[in-house]
């Protein structure tokens, strides 16, 4: 294990706190037990840990191998943290292993935390990341799907409308719950900056009652109830294409 990896994985065990550890273990519902850190702290265990590490192959590597040899989850939280530090952001050298966190990791407090990544992935890198995420919304992993209808969170007026479109729709009939959260989850954040764009995709669109409810939270059901709704984004007029 590189010395980063050894230091942040003592630095949790010191801070390790056994009465919290089974309240989070049973709120997470997760197998791998945890070691009572909280996540605030185990992101300043990180930061202090890799102080002055500007490689972002030691950080990749790193989180990795926290990954893979975790015995508590907090290791997990501690290896997606080396990935949020600036070296590591932007590149595309990460996907592999974001990849490899989400379809290992399968629960949304991984693919929900690696979403960021992948929205820094989107500014720095948008042609080649926008067709990443359009073959993960149609892969046979949920928590792959998942990612990718979520990988614009945060990006408010910088959200590529198309592409979020595009998303989502192969998925409008998944049964899943997390997918169906994700769809109005992104749909419902969307609506901050464009929800004349939000009211109309909603409108043409079979979205799951879960979906649409958590989309128009912010539009109200009367905004998607007509057909003639213009929806504008970033200045230009346009409607959800139909598919």
């Amino acid at each position: 294990m590189t010395t980063l990896a050894t230091t942040i994985r003592s630095a949790l065990a010191d801070a390790a706190d056994p009465e919290r550890a089974a309240g989070q273990q049973a709120y997470m519902k997760s197998t791998m037990p945890f070691r009572g850190v909280s996540l605030p702290h185990v992101r300043t265990a990180v930061r202090a840990a890799a102080t002055g590490e500007r490689d972002p192959a030691i950080l990749r590597t790193s989180a990795l191998e926290l990954w893979d040899e975790a015995r508590f989850r907090e290791d997990r939280y501690a290896a997606m943290a080396l990935l949020a530090l600036r070296p590591a952001r932007g590149d595309l050298a990460i996907v592999p292993l974001i990849e490899h966190m989400v379809r290992t990791g399968r629960w949304w407090d991984f693919t929900d935390d690696l979403a960021h990544r992948v929205a820094e992935l989107h500014d720095a890198q948008p042609a080649a990341t926008a067709a990443l995420v359009r073959r993960w919304s149609t892969d046979d992993d949920m928590w792959v799907r998942r990612i990718a209808i979520i990988s614009q969170l945060g990006r408010r007026d910088r959200v590529d409308a198309a592409l979020l479109s595009d998303v989502i729709t192969p998925n409008l009939a998944d049964p899943e719950f997390f997918i169906r959260k994700a769809i109005g989850w992104a749909l419902r954040e969307y609506a901050r900056v464009a929800p004349a764009w939000v009211a109309a995709f909603v409108a043409e669109r079979p979205l799951s009652p879960l979906s649409r409810r958590e989309a128009l939270k912010h539009i109200g059901d009367q905004s998607a109830s007509g057909t003639t709704a213009s929806a504008t984004v970033s200045g230009a007029a346009t409607r959800p294409s139909r598919t």
